[in-house]
């Protein structure tokens, strides 16, 4: 089988990259790298030892989509293309919106023509906006979402429900997920954000890395135990696992199949400070900023219906997050640019 990943050279595809090739899967790329590098791929071949097929593309381009599904028989697509910063979507909401929500139409346009009709959708957590309780389970509403980054992805979720309704020839795997960290073991590849990051834990390393001079703590208000946002940190390698478990689970299986990838843990933005400190034995100072627009107080999933369903579960620990992430930093201080 070959599998059709976009956004592959991404941290989370090219990660699931990996774990698809371990499983015996054929793998081609389609990324733009408006968010990754090239340099990520001769790794993917280091760590795989196989030369992957890459395209270099936007799924917005229906004339590379053709290339591709006229080149290769493809299976299922892991479609993981989309622009991911919260606060940016924020200031920019029409490119996220023309990026992820028509950029999947194309995509899903195109699948179809070629016959192609599994999809594994990289959703997300957001969707469920400021949830009405926690732990957060796959029933719950979703739609209230808090910012246009998590309104992009609800968007496409209801549009790959609405084509699965109207042709049930589609196996449509939402997969939201809540915080992804980490790094491959072998300190190859992991995250590399363009410029400062958005995300906590890149932050962090960049912190620790001596290239920030202090970690900025976003609201220490929320009514959490410490005051600091909780959420729900997963490795990345384990989240990759989830795509593989769940499109093993339910690929050719008509419907909408919606799962949560989540540890059911939730972590303060201290608590993840001070296992990190214990991780890489460093200091990380911060400063406590005023909250940032879109964000909630707390986040985290309850995995029991995705254990239930594909027998994924969350493998690593904490510790285990913040070594590997550690590693990547440590051994990679300027990420793929060097």
């Amino acid at each position: 089988m070959t599998i059709l990943v976009t956004g592959g050279t991404g941290f989370i595809g090219s990660h699931t990259v990996i774990e698809l090739i371990r499983a015996d899967y054929d793998v081609v790329i389609l990324d733009n790298l408006c968010n990754s590098s090239p340099n990520i791929l001769p790794r993917l071949h280091q760590i795989t030892g196989c030369n992957i097929p890459f395209y270099q593309g936007d799924i917005r381009d229906r004339s590379i989509l053709k290339e591709i599904f006229s080149k290769h028989e493809i299976s299922t697509v892991m479609h993981f293309a989309g622009l991911k910063a919260v606060g940016e979507s924020t200031q920019m909401p029409v490119k996220y919106y023309d990026n992820n929500v028509v950029g999947s139409l194309i995509l899903a346009e195109e699948m179809a023509a070629a016959g192609v009709f599994n999809i594994v959708f990289s959703s997300s957590a957001t969707v469920y906006g400021n949830p009405e309780r926690t732990p957060i389970t796959e029933d719950m509403p979703t739609g209230g979402t808090t910012n246009p980054y998590g309104t992009s992805k609800y968007m496409v979720e209801r549009i790959l429900a609405d084509i699965q309704k109207a042709d049930p020839r589609w196996s449509v795997i939402l997969l939201r997920y809540f915080n992804p960290v980490g790094a491959h073991e072998s300190g190859l590849i992991g995250e590399q954000p363009n410029g400062i990051p958005n995300n906590l834990l890149p932050y962090v390393c960049q912190v620790a890395a001596g290239k920030l001079p202090y970690l900025s703590v976003f609201g220490d208000d929320y009514p959490t135990p410490d005051g600091t946002g909780v959420r729900d940190y997963i490795h990345v390698v384990d989240l990759a696992n989830g795509h593989l478990k769940a499109m093993q689970a339910k690929s050719n299986q008509a419907g909408v199949h919606t799962y949560n990838l989540g540890t059911g843990n939730g972590y303060s933005v201290l608590e993840i400070i001070r296992a990190f400190e214990q991780a890489s034995g460093l200091h990380i100072p911060y400063q406590i900023r005023p909250r940032r627009p879109g964000d909630i107080a707390t986040c985290f999933a309850d995995p029991a219906y995705t254990t239930a369903q594909t027998g994924w579960r969350a493998e690593r620990n904490l510790h285990q997050m913040m070594e590997d992430a550690w590693r990547w930093q440590s051994q990679n201080p300027d990420g793929y640019h060097q």
